[in-house]
């Protein structure tokens, strides 16, 4: 196996990423270690008070297979971004999925067939525009059927949602339709990324406290039961022991070197690495990787990549199929040499690869295709 001479290698004992035959899997790749993503998901299932709180968030996996590794240890609740990963719950069986999004336009029409394909899935959906829920009962009212709706709120993100004064005008209108029913409160608190525990914990109440006032008047005025989805993973230890919420962290499942920087205080482990080769030699310090802008998230500035086996370089430069890279002091690399790295953003990572290598005790054993990276599957 090759790699970068200077990095520390016990022959007797391998770090924890390195693949044995590492010689068969061309690069980039991306490897998910089976082992470690069960760790994961066993670890957010202790983490809260019974695993009915749990909706995991599948944007982060896009995989029927890791998807359905959370099925087996119990998890029956989840929720998407797209169509196709709500699908994707839906061939696996999964019972419960929300639509983490308002679906507009054409969104509209898919959802439905979405219900009317996959009866044995309960699927539910977003709203934050009063429009909006009048054309999805419209819609399902043709067909005799009744939507599951979730308001949406801006707890201060300032992406989408509606505003908390706003929120019970909206759930009465809602109340009103006759082919829609309430089920409960969305709230995703992304603008709370404190990596101070104490300052998170503080920002999260706050926005917490916002949809409880919310729910109490929107229990006033029509006194129904309320279902509270919150958070994300940063947040996810604020929620997990909370009473009467479901927790929807998403990135967990994998973590990435973003997280484990800015959230230390969990225990998530890294999941997924990228591979990647040397593919040519610059001059004494200098070398260029194939890891380019089409093999790992480019949303952010440089570095965005963790190297494992290897220090002191530096990103200098990236391209759609290069990275160019320095080292501290002179390298002996040579092509073929291969560099394991974690990314700083492991969800957009995962839907730049068709299929993502598994590895289970160190060796690639089979593929997983990231069926929900396609806007549509069958619907």
């Amino acid at each position: 196996m090759n790699c970068i001479p200077d990095c520390i290698l016990n022959i007797f004992l391998m770090s924890w990423y390195e693949i044995k035959n590492i010689e068969t899997i061309d690069s980039p790749a991306l490897i998910l270690y089976e082992e470690r993503v069960r760790q994961n998901i066993e670890l957010a299932i202790k983490m809260v008070n019974d695993v009915s709180c749990l909706r995991p968030h599948v944007k982060t996996n896009k995989t029927s297979e890791v998807c359905s590794l959370m099925l087996a240890a119990g998890i029956t609740k989840f929720k998407c971004a797209t169509i196709a990963e709500a699908e994707m719950l839906a061939l696996i069986n999964a019972p419960d999925v929300l639509l983490a999004y308002q679906p507009v336009g054409p969104k509209i029409k898919r959802f439905l067939e979405l219900v009317q394909h996959y009866p044995a899935t309960k699927f539910s959906c977003l709203v934050d525009d009063a429009t909006i829920a009048d054309t999805i009962n419209t819609m399902f009212g043709a067909v005799d059927l009744t939507a599951s709706i979730f308001i949406d709120l801006n707890v201060g993100m300032n992406r989408t949602g509606i505003q908390p004064p706003a929120a019970a005008d909206l759930a009465n209108i809602i109340s009103q339709h006759k082919h829609l029913e309430l089920k409960g409160i969305h709230v995703y608190d992304g603008h709370v990324t404190d990596t101070d525990i104490v300052l998170r914990q503080q920002n999260t109440d706050a926005a917490f406290g916002k949809l409880l006032l919310v729910a109490d008047q929107i229990k006033t005025l029509l006194s129904i039961p309320l279902i509270f989805v919150v958070g994300g993973s940063p947040s996810f230890p604020m929620y997990a022991k909370r009473k009467n919420v479901e927790c929807s962290p998403g990135t967990f499942v994998f973590w990435d070197w973003g997280y484990s920087t800015n959230f230390p205080d969990q225990d998530f482990v890294c999941a997924a690495v990228l591979i990647t080769r040397v593919i040519s030699i610059i001059d004494d310090v200098t070398f260029c990787l194939d890891l380019g802008h089409k093999s790992v998230a480019a949303e952010n500035p440089q570095p965005r990549v963790h190297f494992l086996n290897a220090s002191g370089l530096t990103i200098i430069g990236q391209s759609e199929e290069h990275m160019l890279v320095k080292s501290a002091a002179p390298h002996q690399v040579k092509p073929g040499d291969v560099l394991y790295a974690i990314p700083w953003h492991i969800c957009p990572t995962v839907a730049l690869y068709e299929r993502v290598q598994v590895a289970q005790q160190q060796i690639i054993t089979t593929t997983w295709k990231v069926v929900a990276r396609d806007r549509s599957i069958n619907i």
